[in-house]
């Protein structure tokens, strides 16, 4: 399963490369809900508001001051929880003062333990440098997806793990490995999407959780248990890789809508396998882009030759930072 990727958040990759339009609607309905609090829990990547920190239109312009109205209420909510913790900090160091207690000594540590994930949260919500990080996505996430739409290119933004049209909002839970679509289901679980409603997310990188003992090429030993680690999976040479998606837009009893995708993963070719792990995306031809956008009174044969004739770079893997 690709539990994890790296994408290319800036919108701007899309418009530039093929000549897509943005819908701007759909990313201000997104922040709005996100600040309204309205709908499912949405989890925008760090990379995606940054690609509004110089707003060159209204709408965008609006978008920004969402993005910043959402940052200042989580900034406050991080600040009363620091000031709640100091004050439990204190209380238990002024009681360790005069008596050892197993409860002062846990409260302590608990207050400290939150003081730091409260200042690393605070830090990296003011932070404007772009790091590596602000661009991964994991299940829950929202990244910019390629579809075809009144007879253009549109980049809009998902969640990643599809939820499909006309089923209960709890298939995230009944199903929570939905953000991925294999490959061999498509015309099963699938069957709503396949062949409907296709879309590319730009990719450099994906992780995923392997075994460690498979991950070095052993058995385990007697006595041993299973550990996991997490491996970084990059192209060589570095390159954005289309990955191939189908998406869904499901709308709620009370009118709320949600748009989410999942990506479509395969067998893995031997290096991923030789890690230790037995999915892997599948990277499309910038040629057959719009063949595989527009997928509606194709064979499903046309299909899925898309989606062999795909590209097959070398996966160099890494453990993940």
């Amino acid at each position: 399963m690709c539990y994890s990727a790296k994408v290319k958040a800036e919108y701007n990759a899309f418009v530039r490369l093929y000549n897509s339009r943005i819908d701007i609607e759909a990313f201000y309905e997104l922040y709005w809900r996100r600040k309204k609090k309205q709908g499912p829990l949405l989890k925008i990547p760090k990379a995606m508001d940054a690609l509004f920190a110089n707003p060159q239109s209204d709408q965008e312009r609006e978008i920004k001051v969402l993005i910043d109205e959402f940052n200042a209420e989580q900034a406050s909510a991080f600040e009363q929880e620091l000031f709640k913790q100091r004050r439990r900090l204190a209380d238990a160091e002024r009681t360790l003062q005069t008596k050892t207690t197993k409860a002062a000594t846990e409260s302590k540590r608990i207050a400290s333990d939150k003081i730091d994930w409260g200042l690393g949260k605070l830090a990296d919500l003011r932070r404007t440098e772009p790091k590596d990080r602000d661009s991964r996505i994991f299940p829950g996430h929202c990244a910019p997806v390629m579809v075809w739409e009144g007879g253009e290119r549109v980049i809009k933004p998902m969640r990643y793990q599809c939820r499909p049209e006309g089923k209960p909002a709890f298939y995230d839970t009944k199903y929570p490995g939905t953000y991925n679509a294999r490959r061999d289901n498509l015309e099963g679980f699938w069957k709503g999407q396949f062949g409907r409603t296709h879309g590319v997310l730009i990719v450099n990188a994906f992780y995923e959780n392997v075994n460690r003992h498979k991950a070095e090429g052993r058995e385990l030993s007697q006595g041993e248990e299973v550990q996991n680690m997490v491996l970084e999976f990059r192209p060589r040479p570095e390159q954005d890789m289309l990955a191939a998606c189908v998406w869904s837009r499901w709308s709620g009893p009370d009118g709320e809508e949600l748009l989410s995708f999942a990506a479509i993963t395969d067998e893995p070719p031997v290096e991923v396998a030789a890690a230790g792990h037995d999915r892997c995306i599948i990277p499309i031809r910038p040629e057959q882009v719009d063949a595989w956008l527009r997928p509606e009174d194709r064979p499903v044969e046309d299909l899925y030759a898309i989606l062999d004739d795909r590209e097959r770079p070398y996966y160099e893997h890494r453990m993940a930072a």
